[in-house]
């Protein structure tokens, strides 16, 4: 899961695009096309990933070649929540925490994913912050499995007040409409509209320049509808094409091909050294098996013992009992002052351990 999380930085190229805007609004059309692009590797992969054990990380050390470090920490089990921060030579810096919520309803089953997501600029110290859209799973029972996104997101510059909304249009068997469409709007903090963005989830996005805006016919709900005149359209974003016998490799892009590579001097926590993980892509299933429930027992295992010595030195009256006291090691829990939301934030330190190669403080989770 950590992995597939680090999989949005796949088209990192929008981020430093919009590091270098002199033009917040134009600089906001880069951002929303960045969120879009991280739906499209989820098309064909249908498969579930592992969930990461307790203080569980893994790493993207991507600063020779294209600028960046990323680093995912698994930093809660109930609810499972894991934490990421990325940042770049380029001016940017992203962080995240993603935690899922399922809804199951016979045929299908949604996943929403709660939890903020930020990017701030270096420059002109803009934050934006949005939300993920919901993933929906078809076929549960019966048939081909397959994914849709729908939903609507707001991607809000919390210093000029710009915002985004962007609509993915959940697929319609009756529409008439390209299936995976989403449509954007961008307007500055008077609701004014600069740029229109249109696109698929799945393969591009355009966006262009608003002229005019004009009031039109009410549409089908009665709401009444605004029509944009807008210069040409130009492309902003394009799907990187699936390696060859993507079909026979799970559907991964060429970045989530290299993502368990084992690596040298990366953290004893890291997803690489997963050993059922690794058994299994060795292909011993049994072992596999085997080695998850080792390590599923040895994570409860430690639960307990943290838990009792949360009963021993209770650090407030009000604590339950119950209390699971446990600390992320990468990330603390703060609240954001400028959007005002609640998340785990990069501390700082992972990257001078590594330099170091004193991985002293890490627990030991496999």
């Amino acid at each position: 899961m950590l992995q597939r999380l680090s999989e949005d930085l796949e088209y990192y190229e929008l981020l430093d695009k919009a590091a270098k805007c002199q033009n917040s609004v134009e600089q906001m059309c880069y951002v929303a096309a960045f969120t879009v692009s991280s739906y499209s590797t989820t098309v064909h992969r249908t498969g579930k990933p592992f969930n990461p054990l307790l203080g569980e990380t893994f790493e993207l050390d991507r600063l020779k070649e294209c600028g960046y470090r990323s680093l995912c920490e698994q930093v809660s089990h109930h609810p499972p929540a894991a934490a990421h921060h990325a940042f770049s030579v380029k001016g940017w810096t992203l962080r995240q925490e993603i935690t899922l919520a399922s809804k199951f309803r016979g045929k299908y089953i949604s996943v929403i994913p709660l939890g903020p997501i930020q990017c701030i600029f270096d420059k002109n110290n803009n934050q934006y912050s949005w939300k993920k859209v919901t993933t929906t799973v078809h076929n549960i029972i019966v048939g081909k499995l397959w994914l849709d996104q729908s939903g609507e997101i707001d991607v809000v510059n919390h210093r000029t007040g710009d915002r985004c909304h962007l609509k993915f249009n959940p697929y319609s068997y009756f529409s008439r409409d390209v299936p995976r469409k989403v449509t954007g709007v961008v307007t500055d903090k008077d609701g004014k509209a600069h740029y229109v963005l249109s696109g698929t989830w799945d393969e591009k996005m355009e966006f262009s320049r608003v002229i005019q805006s004009s009031k039109g016919e009410d549409d089908t709900e009665g709401k009444q509808r605004t029509v944009y005149q807008t210069l040409k359209a130009k492309e902003i974003w394009i799907k990187n094409p699936l390696p060859e016998g993507a079909e026979n490799m799970y559907y991964f892009s060429t970045l989530a091909l290299t993502l368990n590579e084992p690596e040298e001097g990366v953290a004893p926590t890291d997803s690489r050294r997963r050993p059922d993980q690794r058994l299994m892509e060795d292909g011993q299933w049994d072992e596999a098996n085997a080695e998850k429930q080792r390590l599923e027992e040895k994570q409860r295992t430690t639960r307990r013992e943290r838990e009792r010595e949360a009963v021993k030195s209770p650090s407030s009256p009000e604590e339950d009992s119950h209390q699971d006291n446990y600390q992320a090691l990468w990330f603390e829990k703060l609240q954001d002052p400028v959007s005002g939301e609640t998340l785990h934030v990069y501390k700082g330190g992972y990257w001078e351990a590594k330099e170091e190669g004193n991985w002293d403080v890490c627990p030991d989770i496999f």
